[in-house]
């Protein structure tokens, strides 16, 4: 028994020694946002500051803005839209199964492996060709359809676990491909898209490759946006940091707010896959 709660107690120091080296970074940049620019030296970077300052927060948001808006018009258009092409290609692949499918569903899942930088350059050609080249429309359409294989992955797995018996029943009824989708998956669905759209959240927020080479300044997210604060000479370090934290605002809420629906549905999705 000692042993046991010895072992336990060394695995709990680990644990918080590892969390407490993962939040350096975190405390720094909290402290760096709240301080002025004179109070920022290499020395003083680990003091919490004297007195809040929120000059940096302030100039920061005048900067950022417009950007941050960027980024919830591209974000909010593409996790939904994303969310719900991959449901129903999950529904498809787990209970429409047809002659071809597995071979489909294997390369729409190659899709994930595919890096960007090789894709680029047509990329580009291909959205000036259509007229979406510079816009939020655009972005959206890109991250869509980069969306769909893994969002299409965590729908499969977790519609391969509702009872095949519940869709014959609804076919013996009359219920078509939609009806059954809308009245019968759909609601079951409720933990699939949480886990889909914190993925997808988090994942087109924080691109930035794409954000980068496809916008210019005016349409521009806030990712890249961030990275234009650092100055040309002199670097204001608490702009900077407060940006940081503006920027990661949005996902940190989320996982707040959702976080345990996230967890849920992925064990969900893996025992059931």
């Amino acid at each position: 028994m000692a042993r046991s709660k010895l072992s336990r107690f060394s695995v709990y120091m680990l644990l918080a020694v590892l969390a407490a080296l993962f939040l350096v970074p975190v405390y720094v940049v909290l402290a760096t946002s709240f301080k002025s620019l004179g109070a920022i030296t290499l020395d003083q970077m680990w003091k919490l500051p004297e007195r809040l300052d929120f000059s940096g927060f302030r100039e920061a948001y005048s900067r950022l803005a417009p950007n941050l808006w960027n980024s919830l018009l591209l974000v909010v258009p593409a996790t939904l839209l994303s969310a719900l092409f991959g449901s129903l290609n999950g529904y498809v692949f787990a209970k429409w199964r047809f002659k071809g499918s597995e071979t489909l569903f294997t390369l729409i899942l190659f899709g994930m492996f595919i890096p960007y930088q090789s894709v680029l350059i047509p990329l580009i050609r291909f959205m000036q060709e259509i007229r979406l080249y510079n816009s939020i429309p655009g972005l959206v359409l890109v991250h869509v359809v980069y969306g769909l294989p893994i969002t299409t992955l965590i729908f499969r797995n977790f519609y391969v676990g509702i009872p095949n018996e519940i869709l014959e029943s609804a076919k013996i009824d009359g219920t078509g491909f939609f009806g059954i989708y809308r009245y019968i998956v759909l609601p079951l669905s409720i933990t699939g898209f949480v886990v889909v759209g914190i993925w997808q959240f988090t994942n087109i927020w924080n691109e930035f490759l794409f954000a980068v080479t496809l916008t210019t300044q005016s349409q521009q997210p806030i990712m890249v946006a961030l990275q234009n604060l650092s100055g040309s000479q002199v670097v204001h370090w608490n702009i900077q940091m407060a940006g940081a934290v503006l920027a990661a605002l949005p996902t940190l809420l989320v996982y707040v707010l959702l976080g345990r629906y996230f967890i849920r549905g992925l064990l969900a999705g893996s025992v059931k896959g």
